[in-house]
């Protein structure tokens, strides 16, 4: 699958996204978000040229080594959005000012190093709480009823500008299953909001259930594969 048909496939997943959005009835406009790890930079150009605003990415490093080889093409200087969406260890959590949005705000201890780096740089950081809905042991993110109580923590972190939840469903979930977490996170996003927190995006879908977390009120769906191939 190269890059040359991406046009296509991006038109085709807006159209899925939009049908799925009408059916849901949520009235959310959602937003595209590229997953280019494992990809090159011309990933990053070919989802840009596409028509795509935000990419997303799981490793800092790799990450960070695009934005520096793509420092001056068109996508940067054009202000591409790009957002860390994995696992963050807390020793690196001084990288996020160099993204618009942070999906994973998975453990009290990031929360602390995500707010440390945000008071020391006197600057907000935009960040997503990642709940585990379906209590699977090998996904991280925090339990939808410890929620009343970070929302109230949070709350009381300036710095952090809540933007939202993140979850990931199950693997191979069947539509029930996938229903029931994404309403779950969902849910977890007005607990937020009940707080004061500005907690308006729902960042859940990927390439595999993306129409259902759609239908489910997913503001922020994270897409590669069904963009840019099977990775390396």
């Amino acid at each position: 699958m190269g890059f040359q048909d991406l046009p296509g496939r991006v038109a085709d997943v807006r159209d899925r996204i939009a049908q799925a959005a009408a059916r849901g009835g949520h009235a959310q406009a959602v937003r595209l978000v590229a997953v280019t790890k494992t990809h090159g930079p011309d990933a990053v150009e070919a989802a840009w040229a596409a028509g795509i605003t935000d990419v997303g990415e799981n490793k800092v490093q790799e990450a960070t080594g695009k934005m520096e080889a793509l420092a001056n093409a068109a996508c940067t200087t054009g202000g591409i959005r790009w957002h860390l969406i994995g696992h963050l260890q807390s020793n690196k959590a001084k990288a996020l000012v160099r993204f618009a949005l942070f999906h994973a705000l998975d453990r009290d201890g990031l929360v602390d190093a995500v707010n440390d780096v945000a008071v020391k740089q006197e600057r907000a950081l935009e960040v997503l709480v990642q709940v585990n809905v379906s209590g699977e042991e090998s996904k991280g993110g925090f339990a939808p009823a410890r929620l009343p109580a970070l929302a109230a923590r949070l709350a009381a972190m300036p710095s952090l500008v809540v933007r939202g939840v993140m979850t990931m469903a199950p693997l191979e979930a069947e539509e029930r299953e996938l229903r029931t977490v994404f309403a779950g996170a969902r849910r977890c996003g007005e607990v937020l909001r009940a707080a004061g927190l500005p907690a308006t995006e729902l960042s859940m879908g990927m390439s595999g259930d993306y129409e259902v977390a759609v239908e489910e009120g997913a503001t922020l769906v994270r897409l590669g594969t069904v963009l840019f191939g099977s990775r390396s």
